[in-house]
């Protein structure tokens, strides 16, 4: 047997091991033999490449190796601080892990980034040390890798293979199916899904002049997430609120665009099948369900407010297809008050939501996304504080604050108004919040102006107000529909 042989088998045993490692575990010996297959061929896809570049088939044998145990550790990595494996939807977010590495970094333990650092490192000068002269070998590489690919894509569309993973449930697939086969075949699934009908514009007229949403990065109330004591501006403005509840959130510690897409466009999860995992990559498709397009067609002036990089999750071409006539980034803010932390402050944020509510000289829509509460938990986070659920608590109080501002500031004004106020989902923290089965934030729906001297009110909601209802982000939509539209 020759090396390149022999150093083929070897790779594809080991990849079958390295795969058997990954989380959820399957429930037998070995995966299911479809699975296993696409392993295989995409590990060979993967030793091609290695082998028409080098032209060393021990070394592309190690490369392909070492490829497939960096997505399984992540993957493993992931679903130990999320709750959920690694997802195809994942590599959209690849230019954020280079522009933000702090967001995703801290997922690993500290050998895990040295590790990964020096193999970095390592890599092109054992490519280069390694590297054979001969074209034979590269072209050989080149051969394997294409007719490798191929044949992944003819059987990703033929049977047996066409028929798995039909419905989304990534935690069972994976178990049956294997990582990498998962990743494969939710792709295709996705890749096939079509745009919803549109819907009719909506030429409904302006009800309150303000219509103010305010999604709260990490919000959680912490007497549910950890005992600690209330925040008193979430307890009054469920006092005063039209409707509130619990938000049945589907992700846990990430995955903000998922909440995001179900408050703005209204779609449950269900209607929304593979695209469930990242919605933003599809959802220029599915303009006229936005709010800001079916506000903006009632005669709105739309305006998305995120201070932070507005190119995160594809918010600066996303929202103007979507309806937003003006985006304001974080060019708009200062720096974040000392020892406040990384990020814009949420009372910052709140004053110039008041600032916008105050110049607004037509109706308006203002959706808002936080960023304070937003991870990692470090000790060097707040000065004095050990970090983790201190450092956290801290912040939601500054959360808390904003709320509680913008009730005050939208009382004063002699205007009709609502203001809705939500968490995005829970923090990730290990050993304080860490991936469970209660994964809800709380939700509030206020509305100002309803009867003469009013403050925020909640009674005088013609006897539907003040009523506590748990929703998914995509019911809280056709509730803030609902109290534009309620007299």
């Amino acid at each position: 047997m020759t090396i390149p042989v022999l150093a083929y088998l070897l790779l594809l045993l080991g990849a079958l091991a390295i795969d058997a490692m990954v989380r959820p575990r399957a429930r037998r010996i070995v995966r299911d033999w479809r699975g296993s297959l696409l392993l295989l061929l995409a590990v060979t896809v993967a030793f091609g490449c290695g082998l028409a570049v080098s032209g060393n088939a021990p070394a592309a044998a190690i490369l392909a190796a070492a490829l497939l145990a960096v997505v399984a550790i992540a993957s493993n990595a992931k679903r130990a601080v999320l709750g959920e494996p690694l997802l195809f939807s994942d590599l959209a977010l690849v230019g954020a892990l280079v522009r933000h590495p702090g967001f995703y970094l801290t997922a690993l333990s500290l050998p895990q980034r040295a590790l990964g650092v020096a193999g970095a490192l390592a890599l092109p000068v054992a490519l280069a040390w390694l590297f054979v002269p001969r074209p034979a070998p590269h072209l050989a590489g080149a051969a394997i890798g294409a007719a490798a690919l191929v044949a992944l894509l003819a059987l990703l569309r033929l049977p047996p293979l066409a028929v798995l993973a039909r419905v989304p449930d990534a935690e069972a697939d994976l178990a049956r199916h294997g990582l990498v086969a998962t990743l494969l075949l939710y792709w295709r699934r996705w890749r096939v899904q079509l745009d919803p009908p549109a819907l009719p514009p909506d030429q409904g007229a302006p009800g309150p002049e303000l219509v103010i949403v305010v999604q709260c990065e990490s919000f959680a109330d912490p007497v549910a997430l950890a005992g600690a004591a209330p925040l008193p501006a979430l307890a009054r403005a469920r006092a005063a609120a039209w409707q509130w509840g619990e938000l049945h959130v589907s992700g846990f510690g990430a995955y903000t665009m998922r909440t995001e897409y179900g408050v703005l466009f209204g779609r449950d999860e269900a209607a929304l099948g593979f695209r469930r995992y990242d919605p933003f990559l599809t959802a220029a498709g599915e303009a006229s369900y936005a709010l800001s397009a079916r506000l903006r067609g009632r005669g709105y002036r739309t305006l998305f407010v995120h201070p932070h990089d507005l190119r995160f999750y594809g918010r600066d071409r996303l929202m103007p297809a979507v309806g937003f006539e003006r985006l304001v980034g974080d060019d708009a803010f200062v720096a974040t008050a000392p020892g406040i932390g990384r990020y814009v402050d949420d009372r910052a944020l709140g004053m110039a939501l008041g600032a916008l509510a105050d110049a607004a000289g037509c109706p308006t829509f203002v959706y808002a996304v936080t960023m304070e509460n937003h991870g990692p938990w470090g000790k060097e986070r707040i000065a004095g504080s050990p970090g983790g659920l201190d450092a956290y608590l801290r912040h939601l109080r500054g959360s808390d604050a904003m709320l509680g501002d913008l009730i005050d500031h939208l009382d004063r004004a002699d205007r009709r108004a609502v203001l809705v106020f939500f968490g995005d989902h829970r923090p990730s923290i290990p050993g304080a919040s860490e991936p469970g089965p209660d994964r809800h934030t709380p939700y509030v729906i206020l509305r100002f102006g309803d009867r003469p001297g009013s403050a925020a009110t909640g009674a005088e909601g013609g006897g539907e107000a003040g009523r506590r209802v748990d929703l998914t982000p995509a019911g809280l939509h056709h509730a803030i529909l609902a109290a534009v539209a309620t007299p």
